[in-house]
Order: structure tokens, then sequence, then C-alpha cells
């Protein structure tokens, strides 16, 4: 896949149209053009062809690989090019207004000309280029075309001062969306100042600053106060207070020391990292694979991922453009023929406001920049949203289905209990136990081999002769000659034992040993902090929560109870999950159900629900890439707060698509029946787009 800076592009029909004829080209794939980060993707290797096609339909466009650039890590020049040209062109059409009767006059009628066409030519040129060459490539009916037959419509019938000026208001209007969007583009490329520019490796011969990307896992790097963390890892040495507000938009520092956890991005601020001010970290994530990274490429690439609507008015204006131009045509040519005392002048004049008024710059702009406002604050936020089409889903949501560890509860597991017996000792459950998970990466059996440890930190665990893990119930092993089963209630159960009732609110792991019952072990989980708050706030939201575990029912019922979810199903088997889903799913057909998870076993469902969200801070690889949005930080609170940055930017969307349309809508009426000038139409196309485009970056500012 190669990947192209797309320069001068402040057109998003253009965009459209780059990315229709390059997917056209023989032997291209997966073409993606996102107008509003200037990208462009590509299976294709001829560059030379791309560029050819690209600067065909926006003339004085170029392509840059990215590779080969720094400018993805550049905001835009607040000015686009062009301005000192425009204000010449202004300048020499005000003056030609104000002596335009003594232009008008019979020895100066050429001067009028002269000052007029100059003003036109000059600030129409490249629209009347693209609009010839696009008529040569059979290509027709888009805003050039407008623009050129408007104008040229009005010298034919003797409106030469109001040629001239569309042509100027029209320019003037381009140039001031070029600033709009990019100061949006420019907020969004904010997020790239979170990129590290450089790592303290440790090695042999000290300490060397060096690119981020060609750390390796498991490498050690050092972090100075006021520095970056350039990769994620493991803090090794030190302590420090952590700004995480790049990632999070949260500005509470995050205290951390040795054995936490850290994300690239975060910032050790000055004065906190123990007396020297270092940390140390082990890294365990590669560059491509850091949070910093995820932010940036999904920032990047979720516009190319459209919605309904977006698709919807691409689509329309593809063929809304051919209507107006025809219902413009009958307005010029059928009243003179129908109604007596009627000029074609007058109609074509009407019909000419009309093609000004008419152009879909305003929808075609403003909705995926809309779209791509609201992505850019979800970034801000710490949520990773993979497409916009997922940002109207969420407008829809009526459940969120939570599941519990790792997700609701902080996932880190400690032994409250152990208990022996039928004449087996604390201290038999706890070796038999440990020496079966000894092997597994599950939390529960971490747990219970760090809890062994610290009881008998001399001790040597008897290695298993045999292992099988069953997933979702436990353990089978032989030690020593032993059989040994680890495990919960359902895989005693499937053995045929009958337990004893351990009434606990913790996870239990029952042992047995030569299928004799020899006791249990009952492990806890730390509920999140805003845990309790998040489901609240989705209740106050008027959407259901809902809770599935594969924890015992006294786990279960203790955690829902204490975070206020009225249903929870408990005791689940990873496919299972998706059969709870699914039902919970059809009891709601007409709204969306989200689904939260964290661990490789959620990957399934997170993919089966409407909307998936993963926890990408402490989240299995699996479970963030089948998500549909992933939450940096592992804050549960963040899925309401998704929800609200979604419905914001579905109210922004479509107040510019009632407005634009209104507003056109309205003109038109008026140019039909002549009461509306070509003046008033330029300022209505224009404008409307301008404040659509503004009103869509309001998103950004929030």
């Amino acid at each position: 896949m190669q990947k192209y800076r797309l320069k001068n592009i402040t057109c998003a029909s253009c965009a459209t149209k780059i990315e229709n004829e390059l997917s056209q080209i023989p032997g291209a794939k997966n073409v993606s053009v996102n107008f509003a980060a200037s990208v462009l993707k590509i299976d294709y290797n001829n560059i030379e062809e791309i560029r050819r096609i690209v600067q065909k339909v926006e003339p004085g466009s170029d392509i840059e690989a990215v590779e080969s650039s720094n400018s993805e890590e550049k905001a835009s020049s607040a000015f686009p090019k062009g301005l000192g040209k425009l204000t010449f062109i202004s300048v020499l059409f005000i003056a030609g207004m104000i002596f335009r009767d003594s232009l008008n006059s019979t020895p100066y009628t050429m001067g009028a000309y002269l000052v007029f066409l100059t003003a036109y030519l000059l600030s129409g040129w490249n629209v009347l280029n693209t609009a010839v060459k696009n008529i040569l490539h059979g290509k027709i009916f888009d805003e050039s075309f407008l623009m050129t037959i408007t104008t040229v419509g009005a010298i034919i019938i003797g409106e030469l001062p109001e040629a001239a000026g569309v042509m100027i208001f029209y320019s003037i209007g381009e140039y001031l969306q070029s600033l709009a969007v990019n100061k949006s583009r420019n907020t969004i490329k904010a997020l790239l100042e979170i990129r590290p520019d450089y790592a303290n490796l440790k090695t042999r011969d000290g300490i060397k600053k060096v690119n981020p990307s060609e750390v390796m896992t498991g490498d050690y790097i050092v972090v100075r106060a006021g520095e970056k963390v350039p990769l994620d890892g493991e803090i090794a040495e030190g302590s420090a207070y952590l700004n995480t507000f790049m990632l999070t938009g949260e500005h509470v520092p995050r205290y951390v020391e040795t054995g936490d956890g850290v994300l690239a991005g975060m910032i050790n601020s000055p004065g906190t990292g123990g007396d020297s001010g270092i940390i140390t970290i082990k890294v365990t994530a590669s560059y491509n694979d850091s949070a910093i990274s995820r932010i940036l490429e999904q920032v990047e690439n979720a516009s190319a991922r459209k919605s309904k609507t977006e698709m919807f008015f691409t689509v329309f204006a593809r063929y809304y453009t051919p209507v107006v131009v025809s219902v413009a045509a009958f307005i010029a040519l059928l009243p003179p023929f129908l109604v007596s005392g009627q000029t074609f002048g007058d109609w074509v004049y009407r019909a000419l406001v009309i093609l000004v008024i008419s152009c879909p710059c305003a929808l075609v702009i403003s909705i995926p920049l809309g779209y791509f406002g609201g992505i850019g604050r979800a970034s801000a936020r710490g949520i990773m949203v993979k497409g916009s089409g997922y940002l109207d889903s969420l407008t829809k949501v009526r459940t969120v289905v939570f599941d519990k560890t790792g997700t609701l509860t902080k996932g880190v597991f400690k032994v409250v209990q152990v208990a022996g017996l039928n004449g087996y000792s604390e201290k038999d459950v706890l070796i038999y136990a440990a020496s079966a998970e000894v092997h597994s990466n599950h939390p529960a059996a971490k747990s219970i081999l760090e809890h062994y440890k610290q009881e008998f930190p001399e001790s040597v665990l008897p290695e298993p002769e045999s292992i099988r893990e069953i997933p979702g119930q436990g353990i089978k092993a032989v030690i020593g000659g032993n059989a040994i089963i680890a495990g919960n209630d359902k895989l005693l159960h499937n053995e045929k034992f009958s337990l004893s009732n351990t009434e606990t609110a913790g996870t239990v792991v029952h042992v047995a040993v030569n299928f004799e019952y020899a006791g249990y072990i009952v492990i806890s989980d730390e509920i999140k902090m805003n845990s309790s708050k998040a489901v609240k706030q989705l209740y106050n939201m008027g959407i259901d929560t809902v809770m599935l575990t594969g924890d015992n029912n006294n786990s279960a019922e203790a955690v829902s109870a204490r975070l206020g979810i009225k249903k929870f199903y408990q005791g689940l088997l990873p496919h299972e999950k998706i059969e709870y889903l699914e039902r919970i799913m059809s009891e709601d057909s007409k709204g969306k159900t989200v689904f939260v998870g964290d661990g490789i076993n959620d990957a399934p469902v997170i993919t089966r629900a409407d909307v998936g969200f993963a926890m990408g801070g402490l989240g299995s690889d699996a479970a963030i890439e089948a998500a549909d949005i992933v939450i940096m930080e592992d804050d549960p609170l963040k899925v309401a707060e998704a929800v609200n940055i979604a419905k914001e930017t579905r109210t922004v969307i479509w107040q510019n698509i009632i407005f634009a349309m209104g507003v056109k809508v309205f003109f038109i009426t008026l140019g039909a029946a002549g009461k509306a000038t070509m003046w008033e139409a330029v300022f209505a196309d224009m404008g409307v787009a301008l404040l659509a485009i503004l009103n869509a970056a309001r998103l950004l500012r929030r």
C-alpha cells in the first residue's frame, strides 16, 4: 500500500473525483482519498500515472510520498497561496466598478472590456482550464462547468461586470474555504505534536539518542523530566507523575512506579521522577504498535471509512448537478416560447443565477469535514474511532453490554483465601493449583502463582507431566503421578463433583486431586474507579447496561450490585457470550447494541456487536484489532463520552445539511422569480459553504 500526501487540494468534490478516477486504473486496488487529512492511499506503484490523474482532475495540485517527506508532521500554512493575486484582481475590479460609467462611454468601451475581462481571466483561469479539460475528457456537470457556463453566458448577454464579479467572488470564496479547511486540518495535525522525536536507548556504551522506530521490544529506554515517553512499556526503575493529556484529554497527572505500564505520548512532568527526575522503561511494544501510532493511524484512516450519510451525499452530488443544469436550461428556454412578452435575455439571466446558487460545495465539503471533526475530537480524548459510520451507529445505541474482568474491573487478581478440605492442607491446595497453572497466561493463574511465591519463596514447584487447558473452565494436569483438576464450577460439575456451597464475592478456583475434592482458592478483582459513574451516565442517557462474565453467580451479583447494573449473565464461555449478545440484540432490533471488552476471548463478541469497543491500554491485540472503537486508557466512562461526541457530530452535520439545502432552495426560488441577481447568488453559494465549514470546525474546538 503506497501512501501519498495530496498538495493544494482544497475541494472535497475534486478529492472524490480523484478517488473515482484512480479506481478505474487497471491494476489499481484499495484506492482511498482522505480529503480532510490530505492523504491518498493506493495499491499501485506508478507514481507518475497517479500524479497525472491527480493533476488532470485538479490543475496545480501534486502528490508526494509520505515516507520521503516530513510533511505529515507539519501543519499546513495558515494562509494558502494566492492572496496577493486575489488582492490585485479585487483592486482592479473595484477600480473598474468605480469608473464604470466612464469606461462604458463610447470612446472607452474597449477599456471596460480590458479591465473586466482581465479581472475575469486572472481570477477564473484555473476554473476555465479545468472545465475545458474535463469537457474534452467527457466529464461535465461539476463546479468548474457550472461557473464557466454561468459566467460565459453572462458575458454573452452583456453582463460583463457581473461575470467578472461572480468569478472573483467565487475565487475569494474558494480562498476562504481553503483557510477554513486548513484551520481544521491544523487542529487535527496538532495531535501529531505528541509524536516523540527520539528515544534515549540504554546501550553498553551508555545512553544513545535514536529514532523511536529503531528501539526493539525488550530494550530499556530512559525518560528524563520534561520528555515524552516514546514507546509503550513498563517502569523498570524510578517513579514519576505522568501528564496523559495528549492521550486522554485529561489534565489529571498519573503517578507511576516500578512495575506500572506507561503509554507512548505521556510526558514525564518536571521534578517528579524521583530524586533524579529520570525513569527507566522496559519497552513492551514496537513503535508501530504503540498507543501513539494507533491514535495517529486511526485519525488519518478513519475518514476513509465513510458513513452512509457521506456516501449518500457523494452520490447525491453526482446526480444533483446535471438535474439542476437541466432545470436551468428549461427556465432559460421554455418561458420565452410559452409566455408572450418574455425575452430570452431575462430568462437566461435567471437560469445563470440558479446555476451559481446550485453548486453543491457546501454539502460536499462540510459533511466529511464534520465527521472528521468528530473523529478528531474523540481522538484528542483518547477514543480511537475507526470510521465515521461508527459515529452514526453510536447515535442509535440503546444497550451497552460490558465484559466484567478487565473492563469494569481492573483485571488485577489477588488471592484472598485458600481453603483445604477432606484432609488436604491450604499448602497442598496452593501447590497443586500453582503447579497446574504454571504455564497459563490467565490473570487468575498468575495471581495464584504470585501468591505461592509470596507464601513459599524458597520452594520449587513440581513440573507437570502433562497439561490440558480447557478454555473458559480451567486446567487438567498430571503432577507427580497425581491427576489434578483446577478450575471453576462448570469444570468441576462436568467432572461429576458435588461442590459445597461456597458463598463468596470473588472468583473461585476449585482444586481436585485424584478425583477427590481438595479445596478451593478465592481470588478477588478490584472495580475500576469510573465504572459506577459510567453505568450511571449511560442510564441517564436512556441507555441500558448489561454485564456478561465467565465468573460465578456470587462474584457477578456482587459487582453488578455495586455498579448499579440491573441485568447480568454469569458463568459464560466465549461462545456463550456471543449467544447472549445476539439474544440481547434481538430484543431491540431498532436500536444499536454496543459490546465493551478487553480480552482475547472477547474478540468474537466485539466483532459481532453493532459497535465493538476495546480497552486499548491493557487489552489484547486481538480485541483491539476486532474493535470498531478503542479506548486508550481503559476507562469505561469513555463509552458515554463517545456516544455524546457522536450525537454532537450528528447534530452539526444535519445542521449543515438543512441549512445548505434550505438556503439553496430559497435562493433558487428567488432566482427563478427574477428577484435574485448573480451577486446575491455567489454570496449565497460561497457564504453557505463557508458557514457550513466553520460550523463543522466547531467540533474540533470543543
